[in-house]
């Protein structure tokens, strides 16, 4: 069977003294190999997760520990492919974000080929995240799994719990390593082999026990004076330098705007520190970017050439963006919170959801397979096609949609937070409010959708006026 690659996403990862309000937080685009790859919003109860779990794309197969967590997950609203959990939080507090597709070499798969019947980015999510009780567990988990198992393509993942931000990228078929991101630094990630700089003696970092001796028996590092795995695993091509490269450049230039750097340099950093404390709004913003003020922006003024020089991170494949954030200034009955938006992120809004829930709202877990406005898959898929056609004309409106939005659910957050301690039912309380933030999303993208038609019905081609 063809392996289909859901990958194309971008990961952005911020430690908790990088944090403006010391949560730890991990997220990702997930982006489809095409437009409307139906997504949903789930909760997975431990009755409901599997005991013996089958991929669908491949042989592989595993039995399952029987105490997994409740945890929740965004997964494929029509599993023909499989399950594709694609991220979520569990029970502990602990997320996980799977995966992000990432580039290899072929020295590396010749040492360790990738392997057909082994387990894929289908898998990864369901079968690790239920049973990890830290990032650093989350980390230990798929690394054995992977050791075991084998991979038939390259993929990234990250985990996080309230303290550690964790990055993990595997290599060839059977082997990984992995990185403790630093307390006070950030990464933006996009499709490439993104570990840069590797310490096998820290113990901020983890990996396949085999990896060293590996590394040194083929001869596989270029460098003579360190140890870079970008280098030795990763790739440095022409695509890169289009697909890859520019979206990490763009991040960068908004967080550190001093960086002396070009959308195609090779050996952009992987860690990155910078002096403003990152919010949510600004991880929304970079993940929905596309170059703007720069003539590479697909709305800009730049050339044609220039406008399709470069992939932008927000795109038309853009499936779900998940921000998954483990607060450390509240209750841990509370500090799970899994920001969610589906559709093209240049018109949709993150909707900052408990994890503490056995359920979800109507309008994020029913998605249908025909086109429905009235469910929160569909109707930012709606806005966006409407707003692609002439995107300066919505522009402002989208950004009030966003700002209010994102407003609303904060204040409706506060008081939640403040009342949660008198809750006889935590968990049915929380779902009540999830309930109420999924209807400040509905209601305002509804709200924006009417003013766009308003405004855009007007500069219909189909049109006659007569002066009488």
């Amino acid at each position: 069977m063809t392996k289909r690659i859901k990958g194309s996403c971008t990961t952005m990862l911020v430690g908790k003294k990088a944090s403006i309000d010391g949560s730890t937080i991990i997220a990702r685009n997930e982006d489809g190999a095409g437009p409307l790859n139906l997504q949903k919003f789930v909760v997975v109860n431990p009755d409901d997760q599997p005991r013996h779990y089958q991929s669908v794309l491949s042989k592989f197969n595993l039995d399952l520990p029987d105490n997994p967590l409740r945890y929740t997950s965004t997964p494929n609203a029509i599993d023909d492919e499989g399950i594709w959990a694609a991220a979520g939080i569990n029970s502990e507090n602990v997320a996980m974000t799977a995966t992000e597709t990432i580039t290899s070499n072929s020295r590396i798969q010749g040492v360790d080929p990738l392997v057909d019947d082994g387990l894929g980015e289908e898998d990864i999510t369901t079968i690790t995240l239920p049973y990890a009780h830290s990032a650093r567990e989350g980390v230990k988990r798929l690394g054995s799994l992977l050791e075991k198992y084998g991979t038939y393509e390259m993929n990234a993942m990250a985990f996080s719990d309230k303290d550690e931000v964790w990055y993990f990228e595997s290599i060839g078929g059977h082997h990984w390593a992995a990185v403790r991101i630093p307390d006070d630094a950030y990464v933006i990630a996009p499709n490439r082999l993104n570990i840069d700089q590797f310490d096998f003696d820290s113990d901020d970092t983890l990996f396949a026990k085999d990896l060293p001796d590996m590394i040194e028996k083929y001869h596989m590092n270029p460098d003579k004076d360190q140890v870079n795995l970008r280098h030795i695993f990763g790739s440095a091509t022409i695509k890169d330098t289009r697909y890859n490269n520019p979206r990490a450049w763009y991040g960068q230039k908004y967080f550190n705007p001093e960086f002396d750097t070009t959308p195609i340099d090779q050996d952009l950093p992987f860690i990155c520190r910078t002096d403003k404390k990152i919010t949510i709004e600004d991880m929304k913003f970079v993940l929905s970017s596309h170059y703007q003020n720069t003539p590479y922006d697909p709305y800009g003024t730049g050339t044609e050439a220039q406008k399709k020089q470069f992939r932008p991170i927000g795109i038309n494949r853009n499936q779900e963006l998940h921000i998954l954030q483990i607060r450390n200034d509240v209750p841990a009955e509370i500090a799970g919170i899994h920001w969610l938006a589906f559709g093209p992120n240049t018109f949709n809004a993150v909707v900052p959801f408990y994890a503490n829930v056995t359920d979800t709202p109507e309008a994020y877990k029913n998605t249908t397979a025909d086109c429905d406005p009235t469910n929160m898959y569909w109707l930012p898929n709606v806005m966006a096609l409407i707003g692609d056609n002439d995107f300066a004309l919505y522009e402002d409106q989208e950004n009030l949609f966003e700002e209010h939005t994102v407003a609303q659910c904060r204040s409706l957050q506060i008081k939640t937070d403040q009342a949660a301690a008198k809750q006889a039912d935590l968990s049915a309380y929380l779902e009540k409010i999830n309930n109420q933030m999924a209807d400040i999303d509905q209601k305002n993208s509804n709200v924006l959708l009417g003013q766009m038609l308003a405004l855009g019905e007007a500069r219909m081609k189909l049109q006659f006026t007569l002066n009488d």
